[in-house]
Formats: C-alpha cells, sequence, structure tokens
C-alpha cells in the first residue's frame, strides 16, 4: 500500500467526483492521504475531509502566496486551535514562494518564521512549500526550524547539492509527479543518491500530473507512477518502494 503525503483533495476541482476519486485511490493501492491546507479556509476543508473519510489526514497553515492575509492573532489562534484535532498531523503548507511574489517576500519570511514557532509549540512537523527561494529559506530554517519534530520539503524540485543540506538538517524529501516528466533533469539524481529512510511521495493532486496523464487533472491514484518511476532509477522493486515510503510517512507524521 502507498500513502499520497500531499493531496489538496479538498480543491473544488473535485467538488464532482470526490468520493469516486477517493474510492479510485483506495482500489489503486492507496492506503492514506495526506490533505494539505493553504490558508484558513482550506485548512478547514482539510479537517472536514479528514473528519469524512477515514483514509484522509489533514495539516493546517498558510502558503506564502496568502501569507498578507495572515492575522498574527486570529490566525495564529486558529492554529493552534486546530493543531489539537486528532487527525492533524502537521503545520503547513507553509514556506517562501519568490516566483509569483503574491505576498511581499518581508511578510511571507515573517509569517514562514510565526508558523514555524507555532509547530514547535504544539509539537507538529512542517510541510514546507519552497520556490526560488532558496537562499532565505535555509537562513531561516537554519535558526527556526526544530528537526526533533520533523518536516517534510513538499514536491522538491531543487539540486542534489541542495537536497543535501535539507537532508544534513532533518527533512524528508518528497517527491512528486515531476519526476516523471520528460525534462526532469535534477530530481532522478535527487533520487538516486538520497537515503531512502528519508524519501517520500506525493502528487499534489490536482496539479503536476505525472506522465502519462500530463495536461490532465492529477488524482491521489496516480502516485503509484512516481512510486514506480522511483523504483526504476533505484533499481529496486515497486513493493519496496511502497513499504520504505509509506514507513516514512508514517513516522513523520506520527500516524500508527
Amino acid at each position: 500500500m502507498l500513502i499520497d503525503s500531499h493531496a489538496h483533495i479538498d480543491d473544488q476541482k473535485f467538488d464532482e467526483d470526490r468520493d469516486a476519486v477517493i474510492k479510485n485511490a483506495w482500489e489503486n493501492g492507496i492506503e492514506l492521504i495526506i490533505n494539505p491546507g493553504a490558508d484558513e479556509a482550506s485548512s478547514l476543508r482539510a479537517i472536514a475531509m479528514s473528519e469524512k473519510y477515514p483514509m484522509v489526514y489533514a495539516t493546517v497553515g498558510v502558503h506564502p502566496h496568502d501569507a498578507k492575509d495572515y492575522d498574527p492573532e486570529r490566525t495564529g489562534n486558529q492554529l493552534r486551535t486546530w493543531a489539537k484535532k486528532n487527525k492533524v498531523v502537521a503545520i503547513g503548507e507553509i514556506g517562501l514562494d519568490y516566483h509569483y511574489d503574491l505576498s511581499p517576500r518581508d511578510v511571507q519570511q515573517a509569517v514562514f518564521i510565526e508558523q514555524l514557532a507555532i509547530a514547535r509549540e504544539v509539537k507538529l512537523p512542517i510541510v514546507i512549500h519552497n520556490r526560488e527561494s532558496m537562499a532565505d529559506m535555509v537562513h531561516i530554517l537554519e535558526q527556526h526550524f526544530s528537526p526533533e519534530y520533523g518536516g517534510i520539503m513538499h514536491s522538491y524540485s531543487g539540486s542534489a547539492e541542495m537536497a543535501k543540506v535539507f537532508l544534513e538538517m532533518g527533512f524528508y524529501l518528497s517527491i512528486s509527479g515531476s519526476l516523471t516528466f520528460k525534462n526532469a533533469r535534477k530530481l532522478p539524481e535527487v533520487v538516486a543518491m538520497m537515503p531512502l529512510d528519508r524519501l517520500l511521495v506525493e502528487t499534489d493532486s490536482p496539479y503536476l500530473t505525472p506522465t502519462p496523464y500530463r495536461g490532465k487533472r492529477n488524482e491521489p491514484a496516480y502516485v503509484r507512477l512516481v512510486a514506480e518511476e522511483i523504483a526504476r532509477l533505484r533499481g529496486i522493486s515497486f513493493e519496496e518502494v511502497s513499504a520504505i515510503t509509506s514507513e516514512n510517512t508514517k513516522k513523520v507524521f506520527g500516524i500508527s
């Protein structure tokens, strides 16, 4: 059985057939799905998904795109309250995104640091979004990351050299459908060199649909394609990738 460690099944693109998508995931050997929050509304939806579907767990947090809307008192207290819920397993997705700059960079950094502090306070792992912000990301994490509670670099797309930096910090690296793209150059190298006990797989549904379904909506069942490509690159069986990544996901998120 596999675990999709990052899938936005609360997204409106699943509103018409969410039950069928989750059933299809189960029938394709997907044991669990982690549904991340990206703002207050989607965090609430993620919690609702976790309460409705036994195989779904939630994370709560504010994405860097929405950092400008973060209210330290209201949002911060809401995250603390949600973190106490039984099936909330992390603070995320949080981080920095300098590609779109939908929130000012200084605001992104301040909100990221505050949510790192909340994660320490509630003793939960973090799920990191990192796009074109590597220097600031490393600098902030060196000062504020608490490795004893764990962390995941979601949909990792950086170099093998940067992967080593995050691995040394104690992070897990989650690999998405980008690995299957024809122009994927750095990711195969990362997958080939990284320790298997730090590896997770994800879809980032409904985004980053893997080959051969590119151009269509992504869904959790397709995480098998990511695991199959990892197995090919590492020269091991699909079953071994499934077992290792599932064990890693349960460990970092504290799921028994």
